[in-house]
């Protein structure tokens, strides 16, 4: 009961006694990981075909039109578009998007995919760019 009340009341996690030292460092650098954003300074616009990704707006392009896209997917696509043909399994991009934590389902990423597809793929059913590699996760195909 003092775990759910201590979150609801604010906390941004709740470690209970006995706990290990590696254990808690690793809990302090996820909340640090979830308070910083992804880092785009100093970085320039990522063009492909038909697709260009501009960091300092935030403001993607597809067949000359902008798409409007949430902070989330933004984070999403550029950390996917930065290393074109690696893949990244879910936890991976928890991590490097949404700060990994225990209380974010790995499903978001799923969700998040496909959202980010409806906007930016002509054909989603089809992605051109962001492709899944089935059994292991995501990659962008430039």
């Amino acid at each position: 009961m003092d775990r759910i009340l201590g979150l609801e009341m604010g906390a941004d996690d709740y470690v209970v006694k006995p706990f290990s030292p590696r254990e808690l460092v690793s809990r302090v650098k996820a909340v640090l990981r979830r308070t910083r954003p992804v880092s785009v300074q100093g970085e320039r616009a990522l063009e492909f075909d038909g697709l260009r990704v501009d960091p300092q707006t935030r403001l993607v392009e597809t067949a000359s039109e902008e798409t409007a896209l949430t902070a989330k997917e933004f984070d999403l696509l550029w950390v996917l578009a930065r290393h074109p043909r690696q893949v990244f399994n879910r936890e991976q991009l928890l991590d490097l998007v949404w700060g990994m934590t225990e209380y974010v389902d790995p499903s978001t990423v799923t969700v998040h995919v496909r959202r980010l597809r409806e906007k930016i793929e002509p054909d989603p059913s089809q992605p051109r760019h962001i492709q899944t590699v089935w059994g292991v996760g995501y990659k962008f195909e430039p």
